[in-house]
């Protein structure tokens, strides 16, 4: 069973910074895709960004340059540096990992942890 730990959440200041990493454990062959999606209250969820085993990238439209996605492959664990935050990034940000076993793949997510930007 794959587990997901997300960690760096918070309350950050409007035009401030935080990072959030969430890493993966249990029996899987490989991560094929990890990042993050979030969800506002009375919103429903979105893509914040995906980055592939190969290190391709992704962002939803509402990031402008402001996010940046990583990964170490070797700890099975993604990064996102969030800059240039403002009250509409508050959100519950979940970790997302497609992860591939001996019978196929499998989508995964965190527990989610909470992004709180005050104004």
């Amino acid at each position: 069973q794959v587990q997901l730990v997300e960690s760096g959440g918070g309350l950050v200041q409007a035009g401030g910074s935080l990072r959030l990493s969430c890493a993966a454990s249990g029996g899987f062959l490989a991560i094929l895709l990890m990042g993050w999606y979030r969800q506002a209250p009375g919103k429903e969820r979105e893509l914040v960004s995906l980055i592939t085993a190969s290190g391709r990238t992704s962002y939803g439209d509402f990031v402008k340059g402001r996010f940046t996605i990583s990964r170490d492959t070797a700890k099975n664990t993604a990064f996102l540096q969030m800059n240039s935050l403002d009250a509409a990034d508050t959100a519950v940000y979940y970790c997302y990992a497609k992860t591939d076993h001996y019978v196929g793949y499998d989508e995964n997510w965190g527990p989610g942890t909470l992004v709180t930007v005050s104004s």
